[in-house]
């Protein structure tokens, strides 16, 4: 009897362990949003290194670290955090450039598709209508739109 209580309050006591750590996982399985495109990938770690100069830093005040083992341990932190740091610069110069040429090649794509626009010019006097319209509005003529010659 004594067993099968000790038994159940263990079972009991796993599920309730093991319960949080399942459904954070289906939660992440869900599709959260997460932002992970290269350029916010060099900044987070480039904070890492950051932190980790900062961490540096204090263990060698409080006497952890020998001087020699500070000096080569900064130098590699920094050496990192500068080429993280020009790589970032470098995608972001590449991402502008990026942005324009897609940009340029939308707007010519567009210019190239595009239907002619109407030509509201009367043929009675020869008047150009800035807006479309049905009749002419120098002489009241009707007009007959035509696609403007490119």
């Amino acid at each position: 009897m004594l067993l099968g209580i000790a038994l159940l309050i263990s079972a009991g006591m796993v599920v309730f362990i093991v319960t949080p750590l399942l459904a954070r996982e289906a939660a992440g399985e869900r599709g959260l949003p997460v932002d992970v495109t290269p350029l916010t990938d060099l900044k987070r770690r480039r904070l890492v290194i950051y932190d980790n100069l900062q961490d540096l830093e204090f263990e060698y005040k409080a006497g952890k670290l020998s001087p020699g083992d500070y000096l080569a341990l900064r130098r590699d932190y920094t050496a990192e955090a500068a080429q993280l740091m020009a790589a970032s610069q470098d995608l972001e110069v590449a991402t502008a450039e990026d942005a324009w040429i897609e940009r340029e090649v939308a707007t010519r794509r567009a210019r190239r598709n595009a239907p002619p626009a109407p030509d509201y010019t009367c043929p009675k006097c020869g008047f150009e209508n800035p807006l479309p319209v049905k009749f002419c509005g120098e002489c009241g003529a009707r007009i007959q739109p035509a696609a403007k010659k490119a």
